[in-house]
């Protein structure tokens, strides 16, 4: 045989032809009957667009529901006005859980002169939370007006957002910051007319 020609043969009739294992596996995994496979994924089709359609106009329900409670002028208020309370007081408490430090030393020094000088660090921890759980049930009860109108949890945070209002102004008159009691009126105001609105 020459060297400059390829071998025409392999080394050994037995080995396999090169692929055949591949073709064998590929042949063990396809379906005995590839058509019926594929008449019953053609007959799922349909049934699939159905349900995607069906869950599609559900959504549209639900959001033309939110949206016709929404547009009622008492009812946006009444979500508007959670909001705002909301936004509010968990700013206001994630600031102070953000920079306890720098909120403990200010108040350290706004009430040296007062009865509470010792108890600043447990009234800046009440005060936290109750911020912060106002804010949430405020936004809770935003959540729930937009989804069915209902009010209670929105109730409960304007409820205690006005306790949180009145114990700053509280805290403030005591440490005889006039005008920082005085900036705290509008927000009782707000919360006050917040606890009116939700009774209607």
């Amino acid at each position: 045989m020459s060297m400059t020609s390829p071998r025409s043969a392999r080394p050994c009739t037995s080995w396999p032809r090169p692929g055949m294992k591949k073709l064998a596996i590929a042949a063990r995994t396809l379906p005995v009957e590839p058509w019926a496979v594929m008449t019953e994924k053609c007959t799922d089709a349909p049934q699939r667009v159905d349900t995607l359609r069906s869950h599609t106009l559900l959504c549209l329900e639900v959001i033309t529901f939110m949206l016709q409670q929404l547009l009622q002028p008492i009812t946006f208020a009444q979500f508007a006005t959670a909001l705002f309370v909301a936004i509010l007081f968990l700013q206001s408490g994630l600031d102070k859980v953000f920079d306890f430090a720098g909120n403990f030393a200010w108040l350290t020094g706004h009430f040296s002169k007062t009865p509470f000088r010792n108890q600043v660090k447990a009234m800046l921890v009440t005060i936290t939370v109750a911020e912060m759980l106002a804010g949430l049930l405020a936004m809770a009860g935003a959540v729930q007006i937009a989804w069915s109108g209902e009010l209670t949890w929105a109730m409960y945070g304007a409820q205690l957002a006005t306790i949180d209002i009145v114990l700053l102004f509280f805290g403030q008159r005591i440490a005889k910051d006039y005008a920082g009691a005085a900036s705290l009126v509008p927000y009782f105001i707000l919360c006050i007319a917040d606890v009116l609105l939700l009774t209607l």
